[in-house]
């Protein structure tokens, strides 16, 4: 390939609207163009990165028996309905209409399509398991697309889903595609954790994430430093305090906060470690008004707090019911001596306090020296509702967990029955009884992939690719082209011998000055940098610099050859 023959068209600007690096520099690069909020033109030189991810992708999935199909991005609304997810995927199904008024969703994802069809084509146990893969364009219409390919509407996804007999099979299968995820990141040369994760909108039993660790990403990730644990802050358990509870030291009394609606400002106040006070928060679920109590210093987790009994579709309580169960208006809230019956749901942390402040269901008072057992009754229930923290022992029981930063680009599902008792998916087993089959689901951003890769390897002058993922591994620049035949016919002939090797090289032969030409190819993050010059010929060397080096070395043939892996002719 030579890039005179080439589209590459960088930029030395930052775009205004780019966000994140990976944003920035895959635009300054020339590899992307915006066409709509969301929606991204891939150029020539964004899709050979994006082939490359996508090859690795492709070859893993069928090392790990996936048979790759195509299935149609149009999806008929009555597929959708069966299984009750045309209302319930929410705003970020795309939906629309043919000339017959006839409604279809432009799919984002294809548990539907796939169940159809294993319905219609799988019969018998013994066409199980089977375990088919797409790589192909979806849409989600995100409220605010943003980060460029991190965020976007349309992107590409490939999908995985897997047909069993039984649970267990499943099981075996699910751990399989683990495995081959784990061969596609490391083989992509990105540094990524493995995390269990909840189960979200596709829904199933259990679920793991695939992070790419970068100080940018959206997602934070507990990890344990002396084990091997590791989950999204979302699902990752906070243990209950190993201590037991204090006993009272303190009489409970009323104290005047006027303006003091928060944890924060009461702590303040009363100058108190925030750890002493307890955050409540007015529900209203299945079973009626909730109180759900926190320490002042911890995040509720929202996920958690809805797999409480009774809360699975919880809303926030309005303030004439927070009135007329706790007589009083939000930020003066507690579970003491409320008017009408309330269900109190505490943290963990929560049920092991003594002498904490809570609100005093009264404006501009809050209660001080409370304790469970004698100022109000213990909990009704005593679950996890807060994130986990740094510091928090691991739930394994080995080690403390740190948080990391990641940017989610896998997730795999053990979804069982689900989709396939709602669409009638069965098969006859051996004693010819009609089982429902089970599923497996697994996808892979193929797209984000490439923006996650640049969040994690990148400097101040561009793009570090992970060779696997680079548009080229070499490229040789040659210096003044058209004026040095010799020089030019050198390059072409290197060029020409790594091509010949298997090395994936690129010609520079546009005949630009060496500091554009450099800055070019520093951009665009290609990992070896070869210049053939006059001066360089006249000594018999070739200037050679890796991507991630200070300093350019003077090699011969043989020795630049050995560098990149090929060894002496």
């Amino acid at each position: 390939m030579r890039l005179s023959q080439f589209h590459l068209s960088t930029s030395k600007e930052t775009p205004a609207d780019a966000e994140v690096v990976s944003h920035q520099l895959m635009l300054r690069a020339g590899m992307i163009r915006k066409l709509a909020a969301g929606i991204y033109t891939w150029t020539p030189l964004g899709l050979r990165v994006l082939r490359k991810v996508e090859t690795a992708v492709r070859e893993e999935m069928q090392a790990a028996g996936a048979i790759e199909m195509l299935m149609p991005s149009v999806q008929p609304k009555e597929l959708w309905e069966e299984t009750g997810r045309w209302e319930k995927f929410g705003g970020q199904l795309l939906k629309i209409k043919d000339r017959k008024d006839a409604w279809y969703a432009y799919g984002p994802t294809h548990e539907e399509v796939v169940t159809d069809f294993a319905r219609n084509e799988l019969s018998s146990y013994r066409q199980l398991p089977l375990t088919v893969f797409q790589i192909q364009t979806k849409f989600r219409d995100e409220i605010r697309p943003r980060f460029g390919v991190m965020r976007a509407r349309e992107f590409l996804m490939k999908d995985a889903y897997s047909f069993h007999l039984d649970a267990q099979d499943l099981d075996r299968q699910y751990h399989e595609i683990y495995r081959a995820y784990e061969r596609i990141f490391t083989r992509l040369g990105l540094r990524f954790r493995a995390v269990f994760a909840d189960t979200g909108a596709i829904g199933g039993s259990a679920s793991h994430e695939f992070h790419v660790l970068a100080d940018s990403g959206e997602d934070a990730i507990a990890w344990s430093d002396g084990s091997a644990y590791a989950a999204n802050v979302e699902l990752a358990e906070a243990l209950a305090p190993a201590a037991p509870r204090p006993a009272p030291a303190e009489a409970m009394r009323e104290v005047e906060t006027p303006t003091q609606k928060t944890c924060e400002d009461v702590a303040a106040l009363l100058d108190i470690p925030l750890a002493r006070t307890v955050r409540t928060l007015a529900l209203v679920g299945a079973d009626g008004f909730v109180v759900a109590l926190a320490r002042g210093d911890h995040a509720v987790n929202t996920i958690k707090l809805a797999k409480v009994a009774g809360l699975a579709e919880y809303r926030m309580a309005t303030e004439a019911e927070i009135a007329a169960h706790l007589g009083s208006e939000p930020g003066f809230l507690g579970p003491v001596g409320p008017k009408a019956a309330v269900r109190v749901v505490a943290d963990r942390a929560v049920a092991a306090m003594a002498d904490f402040v809570v609100g005093a269901n009264r404006p501009g008072y809050h209660l001080t020296g409370v304790n469970w057992g004698r100022d109000l009754p213990e909990p009704d229930v005593v679950a996890d509702l807060r994130n986990a923290e740094a510091g928090d022992p691991s739930p394994d029981g080995r080690g403390t967990l740190a948080i990391a930063r990641g940017i989610e680009v896998g997730h795999v599902f053990q979804l069982g029955p689900k989709y396939a008792e709602a669409m009638g998916a069965t098969v006859l087993d051996e004693q010819g009884k009609a089982r429902v089959m089970h599923m497996g689901c697994y996808g892979i951003g193929v797209s984000r992939i490439v923006a996650a890769a640049i969040e994690q390897n990148s400097d101040a002058a561009g793009i570090v690719w992970p060779e696997p993922m680079a548009p080229w591994r070499v490229a040789v620049c040659v210096i003044n082209p058209k004026n040095d035949p010799a020089v030019a016919e050198a390059a072409a002939a290197l060029h020409a011998e790594l091509s010949a090797a298997g090395v994936d090289s690129v010609l520079d032969d546009r005949g630009l000055r060496p500091g554009q030409m450099f800055a070019d190819i520093e951009l665009i993050g290609i990992p070896h940098r070869v210049v053939v010059s006059a001066r360089g010929l006249e000594a018999g060397t070739f200037e050679y610099r890796s991507r991630t080096a200070a300093e350019s070395e003077a090699l011969d043939r043989d020795a630049l050859l050995a560098r990149l892996g090929i060894g002496a002719a």
